[in-house]
């Protein structure tokens, strides 16, 4: 792993596992993820990773109408990276998830590694009253799915949006196996370093929020890429500041945000992305550490720049 002088702090603003009725907090329309994208940059993240939602529901959408609606916007209020999604959700096609990113032609995409049963019916526990019609189903759904990405599908984003446009990847590992699959395609030579490689803990169907399971994950990690690679972490739920404060340690980054937990303590909603950014950022720097800017992440992660975007 590359020992960062700097922590990077990356900021995943809405997602598509929450919905509406779990925080009124989570952002749904475009203004919203726009402001709440650009307060989250003032806290401290250098890189934004943004997913789409119907403005008038809340449902994920792949719409590259409405990521165009705010992806202008953020770029113009802020100098962060922003990161487009091509892992949009569970219910959506190769195509689809791909659309946002091919028309925003952004400097970082996300690229899950993999497969894997990606349960997140434990989040609708809480909830005592669904305010669309869509939103239990969709979470009732989940157990039952399979989040893809087959080796076809992870080769054609790396082709039709890293080599086309020369956008980078945030490689989103949610196992062990992940690494290797990566591995696998930096030997095509079908992606190249530095790798910015996501560990991701705790969701069911993953590699489990466990600070072993971070060693061991950072371990395999260096074996496969050596010093060519950066590690961030995110945990989900309640795991999030506590892994994320480990990665820190072990010269890792780390991603916070609604999209990975609505909760800023035991039981207390974040009232906003900023404020979660604002809390790892306060850890980071009283552990004797410096968050990296905007810029300093590009030179780290050797990305294209923001004036090489489409929007």
């Amino acid at each position: 792993m590359k020992n960062a002088e700097k922590v990077i702090i990356s900021c995943a603003i809405t997602g598509s596992v929450h919905t509406p009725s779990m925080s009124p907090h989570l952002p749904i329309t475009p203004t919203e993820i726009a402001e709440q994208s650009i307060d989250a940059a003032a806290a401290g993240a250098s890189i934004l990773h943004l997913h789409a939602r119907d403005p008038e529901t809340g449902a994920p959408t792949p719409s590259a109408d409405v990521f165009m609606e705010f992806l202008p916007r953020i770029k113009q209020s802020t100098d962060a990276v922003i990161n487009v999604t091509t892992g949009g959700s569970h219910t959506m096609s190769i195509d689809e998830r791909m659309a946002g990113a091919k028309r925003a032609q952004p400097e970082v995409c996300s690229l899950n590694m993999g497969p894997l049963i990606f349960d997140f019916r434990a989040a609708m526990k809480s909830v005592k009253e669904w305010k669309f019609d869509w939103e239990k189903p969709y979470i009732e759904g989940c157990g039952t799915r399979i989040m893809y990405n087959d080796m076809d599908c992870i080769e054609r984003i790396c082709t039709e949006i890293g080599k086309e446009y020369g956008t980078r990847f945030e490689f989103e590992c949610y196992d062990i196996g992940h690494l290797y699959t990566l591995s696998h395609f930096a030997d095509r030579g079908l992606v190249e370093p530095p790798f910015f490689v996501q560990g991701i803990f705790g969701v069911l169907g993953g590699i489990g929020a466990d600070p072993r399971n971070l060693a061991h994950f950072q371990s395999v990690a260096d074996s496969l890429f050596g010093d060519a690679y950066y590690l961030s972490v995110l945990a989900a739920g309640k795991h999030q500041m506590r892994i994320c404060t480990q990665s820190a340690l072990m010269g890792g980054s780390v991603r916070v945000g609604l999209e990975d937990s609505l909760f800023i303590g035991y039981r207390q909603l974040a009232e906003s992305n900023a404020a979660q950014v604002s809390k790892i950022r306060r850890i980071i720097e009283e552990l004797g550490m410096q968050v990296a800017t905007p810029d300093e992440a590009r030179a780290m992660l050797s990305l294209k720049g923001g004036d090489q975007v489409a929007f």
